[in-house]
């Protein structure tokens, strides 16, 4: 197995299930221009988070890293008209692509873009005394078990909690690992494991982004 054909399937995949999409190709394509890098979500993958918070019925969503909105567009398109989508960027330009190709979206009425470090962000957020159905965690993968941490006091019985790139391209098994980037999701992994309140697996994921993984966290008990 290749790069090359995971792409190729990929594609095949994207062209059967992902109808094109004048607005998440602008997304994608104005993200490009302003130098963001290319670290969103594959179309098949958006279509995923977008079935996942339709299947559960989500009505309020935390989405932890925007990049350039492209994943805040699937999530956002599975919200009723009344629903709200919070997302977090800790970097202004990022934030300014993403409010741009928010609008262009129509979601402006429901997408909520928070520019600031998320660990400063998510106090405030749960000093308003908010819970989400759906929370899904994609950033600096050194800070996701703060990240987590931070999910848990933000959801409640029924939240679901879904977090992007838990395998690395397999290094996550080496625990003698020097990348910070891959410590940070050991120990994610290792905190989500722990965790009594949730049910959780994660995923091997091969595609156009490489060879990675979700896990994914389904509350089953209040705080």
């Amino acid at each position: 197995m290749t790069q090359e054909q995971w792409t190729a399937v990929d594609e095949y995949i994207t062209d059967l299930f992902v109808p094109p999409d004048p607005v998440l190709d602008a997304t994608l394509q104005s993200s490009a221009i302003a130098g963001l890098p290319p670290h969103n979500v594959s179309p098949n993958q958006g279509k995923l988070l977008l079935l996942l918070a339709q299947i559960h019925g989500a009505r309020t969503i935390l989405e932890i890293g925007t990049l350039g909105g492209y994943s805040t567009i699937w999530l956002g398109r599975a919200l009723p008209a009344d629903g709200c989508l919070i997302t977090l960027e800790a970097n202004p330009k990022h934030a300014e692509v993403a409010r741009a190709n928010i609008v262009r979206a129509g979601l402006d009425k429901i997408v909520d873009i928070r520019c600031g470090r998320a660990l400063d962000t998510l106090p405030q957020i749960a000093a308003e005394g908010r819970s989400f159905d759906l929370i899904f965690i994609d950033a600096d993968k050194p800070s996701n078990p703060d990240y987590l941490a931070w999910a848990l006091k933000l959801s409640r019985r029924g939240s679901l909690i879904i977090a992007d790139n838990v395998v690395r391209n397999g290094a996550v098994i080496d625990s003698t690992s020097d990348d910070p980037n891959v410590q940070g999701i050991r120990r994610f992994n290792e905190r989500l494991a722990a965790e009594k309140r949730v049910s959780t697996t994660a995923i091997q994921t091969v595609g156009s982004k490489g060879y990675d993984g979700f896990a994914i966290a389904f509350i089953t008990a209040d705080q």
